[in-house]
């Protein structure tokens, strides 16, 4: 806006730099200061200056310049930049091209950098002092900008498809991954089972629903959803169904005796008669359902395999599901790591928390990692404190998986022994070994003096001493008064 005022650049000549770096993607080239009053000291002259080849070719030259020999060179190169560190060929370029120095304090010159962490570093390495401010940054800008008129030699275009094909590369190694670390998949994955799961249920009840009319009595005999619609495949029409099949039902069901009762069912079964077109109906939708069911164990399956190469710590401590499904709700495994503990054991509850918030009642213990076993373990009135230090423990074992390199699920295995470590201690068993023995020995001697400090956690009482009871207030008077008239005696 034309109401701020223009920055003045007076101020930054005191810290001019003689020389300036300039990381191109050609090489490396080195600027010398020459006639720095030439630039000027306001935003509206620094401009002018800079779009001026002829008046910019006055303040600055090449000094040196030192080519990149392959793509891959220029792209270490250009990563050990963009990570703030002087390689080896940036600082052999900068120690044949710049006076020699011994102590920093000393040098007559200073070198102008874009980046004030990669100056630091080339201190490091070089003993060169370097300063970065706004004013080398214009100038820098001006040194990209008439960068192909200062190399000679330089053709029209090469340049450009120099920045153009290194900016791929570059991109292309920033964004490359471990492909057996992808929690694209993972959550792909977990979004697919919940479809799944949600699908089969609805079409189970359609089976049950349509050859119930047939025969209504297997329900009752068959529970288990999958196994229902396998026995529905291989019953077919109940009319024919004898005792000849009862090998063929014990393999489905795993028990001779359910079985038999399913060919008993079937007997003495209420249901109507069915025609051949409908059963073929009914047979071709089951092997859709079971392949369906079949296809759901092998997703889950892989989805193991995918939890113990991405995030094993996690899928360790709370289970490969809701493991994923944190993964899936946070995004990425990476910005699941950011989050703190505290976000970590409400996340899937965001409603429930602003809810509260809003109407100022008690905000939610747990989002989704209320369905590790963990807490299901857990007593009703412990399941607030065990979601905490679960969730402490969690975030732990993200920051491995997603930082580390490790592909071992050690610190997940050892924070789920910890976690039910305190949780025997919040119901009151002995714990051993494990964490928090100490304050329970504490606790027992503080509550109850008569105890004294044994390897146990709670030592033997006291024996019974029946003079310490005192049942009625006359015997306490009279105590009270022996007492009186011993210390009396005493005192003679």
């Amino acid at each position: 806006p034309t109401s701020e005022r223009a920055p003045d650049y007076s101020a930054y000549y005191d810290a001019m730099a003689t020389f300036l770096l300039f990381e191109s993607a050609s090489g490396y080239a080195l600027f010398e200061g020459l006639d720095m009053d030439e630039i000027g000291q306001t935003a509206e002259a620094v401009q002018e200056t800079i779009t001026d080849m002829t008046r910019f070719g006055k303040v600055v030259k090449l000094k040196g310049f030192k080519p990149f020999v392959s793509a891959a060179n220029a792209l270490g190169e250009i990563n050990a930049i963009s990570e703030s560190q002087c390689s080896d060929d940036l600082k052999h370029f900068l120690e044949m091209n710049l006076p020699k120095v011994k102590d920093a304090s000393k040098a007559k010159f200073k070198l102008g950098v874009s980046d004030p962490k990669l100056g630091n570093s080339i201190g490091e390495a070089t003993s060169i002092p370097c300063v970065c401010n706004d004013h080398i940054g214009e100038i820098l800008r001006g040194c990209r900008t008439h960068f192909g008129r200062f190399i000679k030699g330089l053709k029209d275009g090469d340049y450009e498809k120099a920045q153009l094909g290194l900016a791929h590369s570059y991109s292309r190694a920033k964004v490359k991954f471990n492909v057996n670390r992808s929690d694209n998949m993972i959550i792909n994955a977990i979004a697919l089972i919940d479809v799944l799961d949600k699908d089969i249920n609805t079409f189970i009840m359609r089976v049950r629903e349509w050859y119930g009319w047939h025969f209504p009595e297997l329900v009752k005999v068959i529970n288990d959803n999958y196994m229902y619609a396998r026995v529905a495949l291989a019953v077919k029409d109940k009319a024919t169904l004898t005792s000849d099949g009862l090998k063929m039902l014990a393999e489905i069901t795993g028990d001779e005796d359910k079985a038999k009762e399913v060919i008993e069912a079937a007997k003495a079964s209420m249901g109507q008669d069915i025609s051949p077109v409908d059963l073929v109906n009914i047979e071709a939708f089951a092997k859709r359902v079971i392949s369906l069911a079949e296809y759901r164990k092998s997703l889950h399956e892989y989805l193991a395999s995918k939890m113990s190469a991405v995030a094993p710590n996690l899928g360790a401590l709370i289970g490969d599901i809701v493991g994923a499904r944190l993964i899936s709700h946070a995004g990425s495994l990476t910005n699941l790591a950011k989050y703190p503990a505290s976000t970590v054991q409400i996340l899937g509850a965001e409603k429930a928390l602003f809810r509260a918030l809003k109407t100022k009642h008690e905000t939610p213990k747990y989002g989704l990692i209320y369905h590790a076993s963990l807490i299901g373990q857990a007593a009703p009135k412990f399941k607030g404190k065990i979601s905490r230090v679960l969730a402490a423990k969690c975030a732990l074992s993200i920051r491995v998986d997603a930082l580390g390199e490790s592909s071992e699920a050690t610190i997940g295995v050892e924070s789920r022994e910890k976690v039910e470590a305190r949780l025997r201690q919040l119901e009151g068993k002995t714990l051993g070994d494990a964490a928090g023995v100490a304050k329970g020995k504490e606790s027992a001697k503080k509550h109850d003096k008569s105890r004294d400090a044994a390897p146990a956690l709670l030592s033997a009482p006291k024996a019974y001493n029946p003079d310490a009871d005192v049942s009625d207030k006359k015997e306490k008077k009279e105590k009270k008064e022996k007492d009186k008239s011993a210390k009396k005696d005493k005192k003679k």
